[in-house]
């Protein structure tokens, strides 16, 4: 299983198909990277090859700081799903569990901005939000409003990445919140746009849908920067006379964004073949991916713009590995696809810290900040910083800028 993350006191070990990385973070970590040892496990011969994955810190922050935020919002959920917009204490274990639990209580001691405890001797004691916290709450209808058709159009575009145009909706369930869809997605934003979405059962599974092609939302998050920067196509442009610069980054239209980590330092061969890959013309990632061999380098570099597409539909432009893998069929993805990921570290980032491994957009972060905000994610913004936290994660002053 991809992305399958095993752990012991000393090592992590992602587990991928045929193929087992290992890293020593514990060992390794104070000089600022991790070191993979990789070898074929249909071979059980050899020492396995050893190469180092420089760790981004900032990245790394993201995931450690967006542990008390995540808690906040998701405990002011559970209140206002209560009928009476209060939740007894007593049942924080059924809505949570019980390890969590202690989470939530240290969450609701800690910030008596946002959460209220009431009750006492004659009652069971409550929580509730405060009156500042539930004006702010009440903002958030607005917000999803917003949302609405950002989220209909990156919908779309999904099931338009798709070989078929048609996604099992399990697997679209399993990353609702990272696209940002309501909790009721099934029945309340479906139903409502007939004439782009149907729910079709196949076999017993339920799968969504695209019901019409629309060539205007065939531009990929990757062209769109492209145009603002000038560059649209490769007509009238010399790439003969462009440089790569020692950062890897080319003013080429079929190049892509790169951030390589402190401590990487790219030899002149590196950056050779990097150059031309980096010119290297490949297929929109909106084509069908049964139309290319998956040998051609061109088809190649197309499945990592389907990544950086894929990604870029997401609010926070990140993603668990397990649920990148969960689109393998969908989008043919490599059956190496965390090694495809370590390979392009310029555009992607992957991290253990978490429960799951996951991998960001490098592009889409400065330090630990998201550049790019949509109103659901700025309406997150302005309740957390009712607890006084100012630099948590995506929770820090950033420009705003309301599309994904």
């Amino acid at each position: 299983m991809y992305g399958m993350r095993l752990q012991s006191s000393n090592l992590i070990m992602f587990q991928i198909k045929g193929i087992y990385t290992v890293s020593y973070p514990k060992i390794l970590i104070r000089r600022g990277y991790m070191l993979f040892s990789i070898m074929h496990k249909s071979t059980g011969v050899g020492r396995p090859k050893k190469k180092i994955y420089y760790r981004v810190q900032d990245l790394d922050r993201v995931m450690d700081l967006q542990k008390k935020p995540s808690v906040i919002l998701q405990l002011k959920s559970i209140i206002q799903t209560q009928k009476n917009q209060y939740l007894l204490l007593r049942d924080l274990e059924k809505e949570v569990g019980f390890v969590q639990k202690w989470n939530y209580m240290a969450v609701i001691e800690k910030y008596p901005s946002i959460f209220h405890v009431c009750g006492g001797s004659k009652s069971p004691p409550f929580v509730r939000l405060t009156e500042k916290a539930e004006k702010i709450a009440s903002e958030e209808a607005d917000a999803r409003k917003q949302m609405e058709p950002i989220l209909v159009k990156n919908l779309r575009k999904l099931l338009m990445l798709s070989v078929d145009c048609m996604i099992d909706l399990k697997k679209i369930e399993n990353v609702r919140s990272e696209l940002g869809l309501p909790l009721d997605f099934k029945s309340s934003l479906i139903p409502s746009y007939p004439d782009f979405f149907s729910v079709k059962n196949v076999n017993g599974t339920d799968f969504l849908q695209l019901e019409n092609w629309d060539s205007s939302l065939a531009i990929t998050a990757h062209k769109e920067k492209l145009a603002l920067k000038g560059i649209t196509d490769s007509i009238g442009y010399n790439q003969k006379k462009a440089r790569i610069s020692n950062d890897g980054n080319f003013p080429g239209p079929f190049a892509f964004s790169l951030r390589f980590p402190v401590g990487f330092r790219p030899n002149k061969s590196y950056l050779g073949e990097l150059e031309k890959w980096q010119k290297m013309e490949f297929p929109s990632p909106y084509l069908n991916a049964r139309r290319f061999d998956v040998a051609d380098p061109k088809a190649r570099k197309r499945v990592v713009a389907v990544l950086h597409e894929l990604l870029s539909l997401t609010m926070e432009k990140r993603m668990t590995s397990a649920q990148i893998d969960a689109f393998h069929s969908e989008y043919q993805l490599p059956d190496r696809l965390l090694l495809c990921l370590i390979k392009h570290h310029g555009m992607f980032y992957l991290t253990n810290k978490g429960a799951r491994s996951t991998v960001f957009l490098k592009e889409a972060y400065h330090g630990s900040n998201l550049v790019e905000k949509c109103p659901l994610l700025v309406f997150n913004d302005k309740f957390v910083a009712l607890s006084g936290r100012t630099n948590v994660d995506t929770w820090n002053e950033v420009p705003h800028h309301h599309r994904l």
